[in-house]
């Protein structure tokens, strides 16, 4: 019976990985997150009898003491991490402090028998990168803000704990999901709320910046295949959409499928954190799903048909 540790788990992504994997009953799942940005009403239900929830900062060493050394877990996703760009630029410290989040699960983990880390990455490794499609082997290191700073610091003690100590990783670098359950202050979340209120949807800048955008199920399944049949083990993976569009044209996008009276308006660039461009290159991905993913259209129309959508 494999014994689970998620961290961030009552965030999007967490909790949705958390969900899947609940559905193996061989699987004992612990979730772990301190609900700054995470919320109990992500965290799945009380029909899966495998999995328990503490509520832990990650980045107190007491706290993660108290969890790792009392239990005993098998792999660990670590996805907690200040997420979202208006959030990591008005709390750079706090993302920061994110790097402490990772030196202490990576000393716990190679001290209590854990086989393998799976860590959240992000696209913004890339920073503003000139190399299209990006691909896992070409990280120009230019990135200036924490958030990014964290990710490629945090990456590189993943390849260095395994290089001492032989502990074992995964890295995925997420582009941009979308889903159900995403918080409103993520774009696509927040275009869609606005269009169903026909309210205003503001675009910074001209709207030429662009994205992919890959559904939450193209997510989570890429990281459990991953997981089931150990792929890509001590490697990294972008994990993302292969449709690039602008912002301004996701926002039309929304408007059209939501039959939306919405008008856009433009507010000034952000002052950083919006790259001009991403677009992953998805080979590595595209092993691990082993299906045609979800288009954003068809990404829309979920969210619109799902009932744990609340405006």
């Amino acid at each position: 019976m494999p014994r689970i540790l998620i961290t961030g788990g009552a965030g999007f992504i967490g909790a949705s990985l958390a969900e899947k994997l609940a559905r193996e009953e061989n699987n004992n799942i612990v979730i772990l997150d301190d609900l700054s940005t995470g919320s109990m009403d992500k965290v799945p239900d009380s029909r899966y009898g495998n999995i328990r929830f503490i509520k832990c900062d990650v980045n107190n060493w007491r706290d993660l003491a108290g969890v790792m050394f009392s239990q005993s877990f098998d792999y660990v996703f670590h996805y907690a991490a200040v997420v979202g760009v208006q959030r990591t630029l008005h709390n750079p410290v706090k993302v920061l402090n994110d790097l402490s989040g990772i030196q202490h699960l990576l000393y716990f983990s190679k001290n209590t028998g854990v086989k393998r880390i799976y860590f959240a990455s992000s696209s913004e490794v890339y920073g503003e990168s000139v190399h299209f499609p990006q691909h896992e082997e070409v990280t120009p290191l230019n990135s200036r803000l924490p958030y990014a700073i964290v990710k490629n610091a945090s990456e590189a003690f993943l390849k260095a704990f395994h290089l001492e100590y032989g502990l074992e990783y995964t890295i995925f670098r997420f582009f941009n999901t979308f889903g159900p359950k995403q918080s409103k202050d993520f774009v696509v979340s927040r275009f869609i709320a606005r269009a169903l209120k026909n309210q205003p949807i503001e675009i910074y800048g001209d709207g030429k910046q662009t994205r992919t955008f890959c559904y939450i199920d193209d997510t989570v399944d890429a990281c459990l295949t991953a997981f089931n049949n150990n792929r890509f083990t001590n490697d990294v993976v972008n994990v993302g959409g292969a449709d690039e569009i602008t912002i301004m044209d996701l926002a039309k996008t929304i408007i059209k499928i939501t039959g939306s009276k919405s008008k856009i308006v433009h507010h000034p660039p952000l002052k950083e954190g919006d790259m001009t461009r991403r677009k992953p290159d998805l080979a590595r991905m595209k092993k691990l799903l082993m299906r045609k993913p979800v288009t954003l259209e068809a990404g829309i129309k979920k969210i619109l048909n799902d009932t744990r959508y609340i405006l």
